[in-house]
């Protein structure tokens, strides 16, 4: 099945990374349809290492301000909701359940580099799903690196031995506040077929 061209522009071409927000809310029922539907994507042997923290409160940002940088700071304040997404470096804990015809657990445990590595690849697979799942459900995002991991970690994580990998602004981008879009390659200066 080809998607028609509105939902190609909805997730691709017309899509933007929001730096400005409409006050409109993010609902409970957004989070969980985004993620309900970001988690069919594929993983390696479906490890989905992938772990979300919303952060919505005032007393939630409040948390998350010290550790985002200058650019960050006033549209990430301002977002109905931050996703911290991160991911669980024991994720093969889980592969049991999640990967139950093979024994997928023992290739990880033997090594931390293997381990690690899945973890961190897969968990950003999965962010950018979620990115293009909000976009499909109507829901701008405003994805960004430029924060303090370990400050986040720590506020956040700790008690659950996640690391935070990447964060995404979540809610309805105000059109008026975009820049102009970047430029993009062309398929002859980023491809090759062999």
């Amino acid at each position: 099945m080809t998607l028609d061209a509105s939902a190609l522009d909805a997730l691709f071409r017309e899509a933007r990374t929001h730096n400005g927000w409409l006050d409109q809310p993010v609902t409970d029922a957004d989070l969980h349809a985004i993620f309900d539907l970001m988690k069919f994507g594929p993983t390696s042997a479906n490890c989905s290492p992938a772990r979300f923290v919303f952060v919505r409160t005032p007393e939630a940002k409040e948390k998350l301000k010290p550790a985002l940088s200058a650019g960050n700071l006033a549209k990430t304040m301002s977002a109905p909701v931050t996703a911290i997404v991160a991911y669980d470096p024991r994720f093969y804990d889980h592969l049991p359940k999640l990967f139950p015809h093979a024994d997928a657990r023992a290739w990880f445990v033997s090594s931390e580099a293997l381990a690690e590595e899945t973890a961190f690849r897969n968990s950003t697979l999965q962010g950018a799903y979620f990115i293009i799942a909000a976009r499909a459900l109507g829901i701008d995002t405003g994805p960004m690196s430029g924060f303090d991991k370990a400050k986040v970690d720590e506020a956040f994580l700790a008690g659950h031995g996640w690391k935070s990998n990447f964060l995404i602004n979540l809610g309805h981008g105000d059109a008026a506040k975009l820049f102009a879009r970047s430029p993009r390659f062309e398929f002859a200066e980023a491809c090759e077929i062999v």
